[in-house]
């Protein structure tokens, strides 16, 4: 699901709000969620998960076209934990679909 999409789907549930008050809240939301993560802080939406940052090394790499090593330094990236809730949710959704619905078939010469 898209931000747009989002944003239209929250106005069609609400149609006490205009699409353009719909679009400034959840800009807002997401706003205060990269500015608290750009802080360092957490942010956790219960039944839903908890967004936070975690720090990575810095670490010898390769350039994968040229195998080359490549110094690769130490960098902060956005981190997300599913709840509880959200992974049960997920895993009946899961228990539901018939499995051979979600494996894709292998086509001949190809590798996977």
């Amino acid at each position: 699901m898209t931000k747009s999409e989002l944003i239209a789907a929250l106005a069609a549930d609400h149609p006490h709000l205009t699409s353009a008050d719909v679009e400034r809240i959840v800009s807002a939301m997401f706003d205060e969620m990269t500015a608290t993560l750009a802080r360092g802080d957490r942010v956790e939406l219960r039944g839903f998960g908890a967004f936070s940052v975690k720090r990575r090394q810095a670490r010898a790499g390769r350039n994968p076209r040229t195998g080359e090593a490549v110094d690769v330094t130490e960098k902060t990236v956005p981190f997300f934990r599913a709840g509880r809730e959200l992974r049960e949710m997920i895993n009946a959704g899961m228990a539901t679909t018939d499995v051979a619905e979600t494996v894709t078939p292998k086509r001949k010469g190809t590798k996977r």
